[in-house]
């Protein structure tokens, strides 16, 4: 017997046991395998095992391993008590990996899984899910470490298509933590997620949900979080939600289709901290029970069509720090209680039909950094105390009636990014202390009563959006926006300012936009706008302006909208211009520009709109411009223009409110091919040397009237003179 025992090396038997532990046979299987094997070898006769039905229990399958370990002690000498440790740990774990595997993979959970699995479209992500494996190892599955249970189903972005109604969510008793976020899930919430009577986590957001919100949610009493958002949820908030909700601190159902009222049975919900419901539907007035929510800290209901005025009680909320109501119908003043809120950060009640005016008060909520009263009825003028709020980045009062001037003070509000005060009636100049918010990226002044100069702006170099627009500045654009080298935007057009252009720009190379307008600038054009790469529009139009148009702007390859029109531009028009392939709207009207019509305006493929009006410009017109064949609207009247109206004109099908010839030397026939422009609604080939007879195509212009051809001033045969 000890000959017999001595020749069996504990590497025998280790890799005996190892290979019955791969999980893909019962317990009891497993077990015999490895007695069968044994007993080959003679073994099992001395330690009194006998092979195990899958009936027995699993204790006499543990016996027999430790007689196994008491018979390899004996036949190994050197058997040391760590070797016996380790052994003893390997085994027993792997018995119960398997037994747990086994157990396990014929549950009900995992039974439940496997069929909502089975229904859906693109499971690509749960291909772990198999009987092969423990559920506990499948990808988005927490069990517990007692039971092995099911805790936690966590598929968020996992690419899933399909419902909810082939999961059975009775099967999770103990699930606590639901998430099925950023999928394609549509259908509607079955009612049996009520049976997850445990769960405190629930996201389903960004889904393609519908239906209303089932009333067995009001049975998940130990929720904590609910986030149903960005989906296709209908039907009203039922009121009994909340009746056992006293646990839940966080709700979000915002971007979908609900309507009705809100129910004032959710001032219920004394532990929420963060409500969101933007962006549905939801009527009637804001329940002032929101005034009992003592624990908030976030009030979001954006975008409902609210009839209502700010509760006062919301004054009670102490612990709120950002408080969003925009384009929610409010009407009436602001309730004074709401600047008793110093803890707020962020107020936004912009896009209502707020009226009063801002109160000395609102300097009490220092810790604001965003602040919008935008697009409301406010008027009165802007109170000093806004200099207090040292922690503001925004502040949007856009939009109102507020009059005069803007305070010195809020030059304080150092911190400022973004600052739009436009489409108001603001008075007097603007103070030299904005010059002091140096991290300004947005400064929006348009639309306005300002007067007096321009201070020295963007002395910090952040600036980006500056909008001085339809106001009433004089003097000179500041040394400090000649550096301002990260302008994108930047407006004064409809002002009285002056100077020469050349000087008063530098170079922008971020600049995408600009429009100079009415004003009073004079100077020559500077070639240095051919480095401005990025911009897509230039209107420089109604001002003193002379010298010629720059070549370099033709390397503006982005430009759209070119308009200089209404200055003393001068020379031939760059033939360049015709490299800029998106441009669609070029206006040099009312200018001195002389010399021919450059060939490669035919280049412009995307024009829509030309007007080279009132100029001196002469020679024929080219054939080539019947190659643009998006243009909606072509003026080149009164010019030195000669020779005959090329046939190519009528190429020009898109042609529709304006086709303007007037007032040059044009001489021959009227092309037929004008016939072909069925969408143009004005033609006007009047004042020159035109010959023969109308073409009897001009039937075909089916959008043209009576009085909105003009052919007069021609030699045509039957016309008046």
């Amino acid at each position: 017997m000890g000959s017999r025992c001595a020749a069996i090396s504990l590497s025998q038997v280790f890799a005996a046991i190892q290979l019955s532990m791969t999980c893909r046979l019962e317990p009891s299987s497993q077990f015999n395998y490895v007695a069968k094997g044994l007993e080959r070898e003679g073994i099992t006769r001395f330690i009194g095992y006998k092979s195990a039905s899958s009936s027995q229990h699993v204790d006499k399958q543990k016996l027999f391993i430790t007689k196994l370990i008491l018979l390899i002690m004996a036949s190994e000498k050197s058997f040391s008590l760590l070797s016996l440790l380790l052994l003893v740990l390997v085994v027993y774990s792997l018995i119960n990996q398997c037994i747990v595997a086994a157990t396990m993979s014929k549950s009900p959970e995992a039974e439940a899984l496997l069929k909502w699995k089975g229904s859906l479209f693109h499971s690509q992500a749960l291909n772990s899910w198999s009987l092969n494996v423990s559920p506990c190892n499948w990808t988005g599955i927490t069990c517990n470490g007692v039971e092995e249970k099911v805790v936690e189903i966590n598929l968020p972005s996992c690419g899933l298509q399909g419902m909810l109604d082939q999961l059975s969510f009775s099967s999770f008793p103990s699930v606590v933590r639901l998430d099925l976020a950023n999928n394609t899930i549509n259908g509607t919430i079955p009612s049996n997620i009520g049976a997850l009577s445990r769960l405190t986590y629930l996201d389903l957001s960004n889904n393609q949900l519908s239906g209303t919100l089932p009333l067995p949610l009001a049975n998940l009493t130990l929720i904590f979080v609910l986030n149903i958002s960005d989906n296709k949820l209908t039907g009203e908030i039922d009121a009994r939600l909340f009746y056992n909700w006293s646990r839940i601190s966080y709700i979000r159902l915002q971007n979908n289709q609900l309507i009705g009222k809100l129910p004032s049975e959710i001032g219920l919900l004394t532990n929420l901290t963060y409500l969101e419901l933007s962006f549905n539907k939801i009527n009637g007035s804001i329940p002032s029970e929101l005034g009992k929510l003592r624990n908030l800290d976030m009030l979001v209901l954006s975008g409902n069509p609210f009839n209502t005025l700010i509760p006062p009680s919301l004054g009670n909320l102490s612990k709120l720090t950002r408080l969003i109501l925009p384009d929610n119908g409010i009407h009436g003043h602001i309730p004074p209680q709401i600047w008793n809120l110093t803890n707020l950060r962020w107020l936004d009640l912009g896009q209502n039909y707020i009226t009063g005016s801002i109160p000395s008060t609102i300097g009490r909520l220092s810790n604001l950094v965003l602040l919008h009263l935008l697009g409301n009825l406010i008027s009165g003028s802007i109170p000093a105390e806004m200099g207090n709020l040292m922690n503001l980045y925004q502040l949007d009062l856009s939009g109102n009636n507020l009059s005069g001037p803007i305070p010195s003070a809020l030059g304080n509000t150092t911190g400022l990014i973004n600052l739009y005060l436009y489409g108001n009636q603001i008075s007097g100049s603007i103070p030299s202390s904005i010059g002091n918010l140096t991290r300004l990226e947005s400064l929006q002044l348009g639309s306005n009563n300002l007067s007096g100069s321009l201070p020295q702006i963007c002395q910090g170099g952040s600036l980006r959006l500056f909008s001085a627009r339809s106001n009433r500045l004089t003097g000179h654009i500041p040394a400090s926006l000649r550096n301002c080298t990260a302008l994108e935007r930047f407006r004064l057009d409809n002002n009285q300012l002056s100077g020469n252009i050349s000087e008063s720009l530098g170079v922008y190379p971020n600049l995408i936009y600009i429009d100079l307008s009415f004003n009073r600038f004079y100077g020559e054009l500077s070639p240095n706008w051919g480095d401005c790469i990025n911009l897509t529009s230039i209107k420089i139009t109604n001002n003193n302006i002379g010298g010629r148009i720059p070549h370099q702007i033709g390397h503006l390859s982005r430009l759209e909208l070119l308009r200089f029109s209404s200055n003393h531009l001068e020379g031939e028009i760059p033939k360049e211009l015709g490299g800029l392939p998106l441009l669609h709207d070029l206006r040099l009207d009312d200018n001195k520009l002389s010399g021919l019509l450059p060939q490669d305006l035919g280049e412009l493929s995307n024009l829509r709109l030309l007007d080279l009006s009132m100029n001196d410009i002469s020679g024929p017109i080219p054939q080539e411009i019947g190659n643009c064949i998006k243009l909606q609207d072509l003026k080149l009247n009164n010019n030195g223009l000669n020779g005959s109206i090329p046939f190519q004109v009528g190429n020009l099908e898109s042609l529709q409110s304006m086709l303007d010839l007037s007032q040059n030397l044009l001489a021959g026939s009227i092309p037929s091919q004008l016939g072909k422009l069925r969408k143009l609604e004005r033609l006007n080939l009047s004042h020159n040397m035109l010959s023969g007879s109308i073409p009897s195509s001009f039937k075909e212009m089916v959008s043209l009237t009576s009085t909105s051809i003009d052919v007069s001033y021609n030699d045509l045969v039957g016309s008046s003179s």
